[in-house]
């Protein structure tokens, strides 16, 4: 029996997948610091909770506008360059945030820091799309989502306390600019040419064809629903711990902080399991799915947490729920970059994201709402496990085979 032989990343991918994560992380600090100065916006502008829903939704609302026409972009031009433009707009927007003092003018910040950051996921899809072959993309997928959930754990860990103790105007305007050093080894190091595989012009799709796929649906209710799971934990999390808990602000940066750096270890973890698993033959049908319908499933324990009778509980249904999560986490955009195949993937993804991501839009308004009028979270938990086993149906049942489509000949 002849053994396949799997040759290994080169030295050139692994500074391109460790600058990568880098990058996501930043994305996702710029994301997430919102949500840890909401207690300090209240104070200073007198926010109401649905108007906090508003603007820590508002980042969004540009993110979905622009985050199809940048996978048009995307595959159209170099995908480098265009990530390069993006993370210099995101991280500059993030340091002008510090310069607002009105309701108006933090709105403004975070309408842009979502227009820059749309380029990000639809980019590394691009790129791992075109630059890696299928065995090793658990492991590169495992990066962005270990840096999805870095990005939050540091913000939990370190925000916190800086903000505390410098305020948060000033660490919105260091962080922001401090960003911009990333793009010195970036542009030494990133990707260029056409990659691994040949694009025929002939073969590649229209954005009709694309939403003509049963699968393409599939990707896009299955991120819908865990995205919404995301965003609730990542704008919402340390307010409850807060409010509902009184949890002081040390206890909230150690359970914040930990909770996401389990889901950053697990989305390592299943990487690697799901490369290992298909090097050893498994199909990428049997892994993926094992590993987004299994992980959003296990997921749904987050119900339980407005029921944790006590902190010890509360923290270990949190550790479990994003440990679940990032088995999910490392393999969901890898189902894409293989259906979709190097010609079609920027679209995809950026299609993908527009409908992943209502939910960034939908989670922080309906929430802030939710609690508003029941002065509780529980209900808003409820709503995230609820859409946690729908996504994992989405996985599991909306999405065919995994292999890539000829675009030349399927039409529906």
């Amino acid at each position: 029996m002849e053994t396949t032989v799997y040759p290994k990343l080169s030295r050139a991918m692994w500074f391109v997948l460790v600058l990568l994560a880098i990058s996501v992380v930043i994305n996702y600090v710029d994301r997430a610091n919102l949500s840890i100065v909401v207690s300090s916006l209240r104070e200073e502008m007198h926010i109401s909770a649905s108007r906090l829903g508003v603007l820590l939704s508002a980042f969004f609302w540009t993110y979905l506008v622009m985050t199809a026409v940048s996978g048009f972009l995307i595959d159209r031009f170099p995908v480098s360059i265009v990530l390069t433009v993006g993370f210099v707009v995101w991280s500059l927007a993030t340091a002008a945030t510090g310069f607002a003092y009105s309701l108006g003018a933090l709105l403004l910040a975070r309408l842009i820091v979502g227009a820059g950051a749309s380029v990000a996921l639809p980019s590394y899809s691009k790129i791992f799309a075109t630059f890696l072959p299928e065995h090793h993309r658990g492991l590169a997928n495992s990066f962005i989502a270990a840096g999805c959930a870095i990005g939050p754990a540091l913000v939990g860990f370190g925000g916190i306390p800086l903000v505390q103790k410098f305020g948060w105007r000033s660490c919105f305007v260091v962080c922001g600019l401090l960003s911009l050093f990333w793009l010195i080894p970036w542009l030494r190091w990133m990707p260029k040419g056409a990659g691994i595989t040949s694009r025929s012009q002939h073969g590649k799709p229209s954005t009709l064809q694309i939403i003509g796929q049963r699968s393409a649906w599939g990707t896009f209710v299955g991120l819908f629903c865990s995205q919404y799971y995301s965003y609730f934990l990542i704008t919402w999390l340390p307010y409850y711990l807060a409010r509902d808990r009184h949890f002081s602000n040390e206890t909230i940066a150690t359970v914040v902080g930990g909770v996401f750096l389990g889901l950053a270890s697990s989305s390592i973890i299943a990487g690697l399991l799901s490369d290992r698993w298909i090097q050893h033959g498994g199909t990428p049908t049997c892994v993926r799915k094992t590993m987004t319908g299994g992980g959003l499933a296990l997921a749904s324990v987050i119900g339980f947490v407005p029921m944790a009778s006590s902190r010890s509980i509360l923290i270990a249904l949190l550790a479990a729920a994003c440990i679940s999560f990032g088995f999910y986490y490392s393999n969901a955009w890898a189902v894409t970059q293989t259906l979709a195949g190097p010609e079609a993937v920027g679209r995809w993804s950026g299609l993908k994201n527009l409908f992943g991501n209502l939910s960034g839009v939908i989670a922080p308004l309906l929430t802030g709402c939710l609690v508003e009028r029941y002065g509780t979270f529980t209900a808003a938990f409820h709503i995230v496990a609820g859409l946690s086993l729908a996504g994992a149906a989405a996985w599991v049942f909306l999405v065919a085979s995994i292999k890539k489509i000829d675009w030349n000949t399927n039409v529906s």
